[in-house]
C-alpha cells in the first residue's frame, strides 16, 4: 500500500514510519523543511522524504499528485510543549488539514486517517467512548474536534473512509524530554528529588509503538468514524511514577505532594477501546515493559 504521511519525524510519526514499514507499505513521509530527522535517520533511504509546509499546498500537491497515495494517515500539527494548548496556531493547523483532506479527495486517496485527542471529550463523564459528549477547553482540543466534525462531513459527501483517532496519553521512546515520563526517567538517572503532586490522577497510558500499531490497524481496515486510541486501564499518576521509580531503583526521589493539582485538571481520564479491539488492535506492551524499553532508550542518550 502506499501511504502519505504528515508529521513522519514527529515522536510518533517517527513509529508510525517504522509500522508502516514493518507492514510493507510505500511511505511518502511530508514534514518541515527545518524538521530533525533524528527519530528516523536509520529509515531515510526506505522512505521518500518530502519536505515543505503543510500550509502551503503547492509544497505537496505536486508530488502526491504524481505518486498518488491510496492512504493518507495525516499526524502534523503545532505541538509545543507548554505552548500548544492555547495557541493560535491550532487554528492554522485546521485550516491546512482541511485543505489537506480536500486536495486528497481530488487526486482520488481512499483512505483518510487523522489524529485527534481525548481532550475533545466532555472528560468528568467517567470512562470516554466515541459516543460521549465532547467539551474541547482549549483551543488545541476544539480546533482538533471542528476538524473531526467537518472532515467526516467532507469525506462522506465525496464517499471516501475518514476515520479519527482520539489518542489518549502516551510515552516512549523518542518523546519530547519535556514531558512527564522523560523528564521524570531523566531525573532519576541523575539522581534528582522529582518534586509531584499527591498523583491520585487516573490516566489512562499507552506505550507509542501500540499507537502507531492503532494507525496501521485503521488504514489497513478502511476504516471510518471515531476511534479511541487507549489502554482501557485505569492507571494514577502515582502508580506511574512509582513503577517508573522501582524499575530504576530510586522510588523514594519521587516526592508526592510537593506540587499542588492544577485547578483545571481532570482527576479521571480513561478510554473506552473496545471499537478499535474489534478491528483486531491489541496493545502489545504492558506499563512496566513499556517503561523498561523507555528507559533503556534513555540511558542510551544521557
Amino acid at each position: 500500500m502506499k501511504v502519505f504521511l504528515t508529521g513522519a519525524a514527529g515522536f510518533v510519526g517517527s513509529h508510525v514510519t517504522r509500522a508502516l514499514l514493518d507492514a510493507g507499505c510505500e511511505v511518502l513521509a511530508f514534514d518541515r523543511p527545518n524538521v530533525s530527522l533524528q527519530r528516523i535517520h536509520d529509515l531515510t533511504d526506505k522512505i521518500t522524504m518530502v519536505y515543505g509546509d503543510l500550509n502551503v499546498a503547492a509544497d505537496y500537491l505536486p508530488v502526491i499528485t504524481k505518486w498518488r497515495p491510496e492512504a493518507c494517515i495525516h499526524l502534523a500539527w503545532y505541538a509545543e510543549p507548554g505552548k500548544y494548548l492555547h495557541s493560535p496556531k491550532n487554528v492554522v493547523a485546521l485550516t491546512a488539514s482541511l485543505t489537506l483532506l480536500q486536495e486528497l479527495i481530488e487526486i482520488g486517496c481512499q483512505q483518510v486517517v487523522m489524529a485527534g485527542t481525548c481532550a475533545e471529550y466532555d472528560t468528568e463523564q467517567g470512562f470516554l467512548s466515541e459516543t460521549g459528549p465532547t467539551r474541547p477547553a482549549t483551543i488545541y482540543a476544539a480546533t482538533k474536534l471542528s476538524l473531526s466534525l467537518i472532515g467526516q462531513q467532507i469525506a462522506a459527501a465525496a464517499g471516501i473512509n475518514f476515520a479519527w483517532a482520539r489518542i489518549f496519553y502516551l510515552y516512549g521512546t523518542y518523546e519530547d524530554e519535556r514531558r512527564l515520563v522523560p523528564a521524570l526517567i531523566r531525573g532519576l538517572m541523575k539522581g534528582e528529588a522529582f518534586p509531584a503532586t499527591p498523583g491520585e490522577q487516573v490516566r489512562d497510558y499507552l506505550y507509542v509503538e501500540d499507537i502507531a500499531l492503532a494507525f496501521w490497524t485503521l488504514v489497513s481496515n478502511k476504516a471510518s468514524g471515531i476511534y479511541n486510541v487507549s489502554s482501557g486501564d485505569p492507571l494514577t499518576i502515582r502508580r506511574l511514577m512509582e513503577t517508573t521509580g522501582e524499575i530504576l531503583g530510586c522510588p523514594d526521589l519521587v516526592k508526592y505532594g510537593a506540587l499542588p493539582y492544577r485547578d483545571w485538571e481532570p482527576m479521571f481520564i480513561c478510554g473506552d477501546n473496545r471499537r478499535l479491539r474489534n478491528l483486531g488492535w491489541t496493545p502489545q506492551y504492558a506499563l512496566q515493559d513499556g517503561l523498561k524499553q523507555t528507559i533503556e532508550w534513555w540511558r542510551g542518550r544521557d
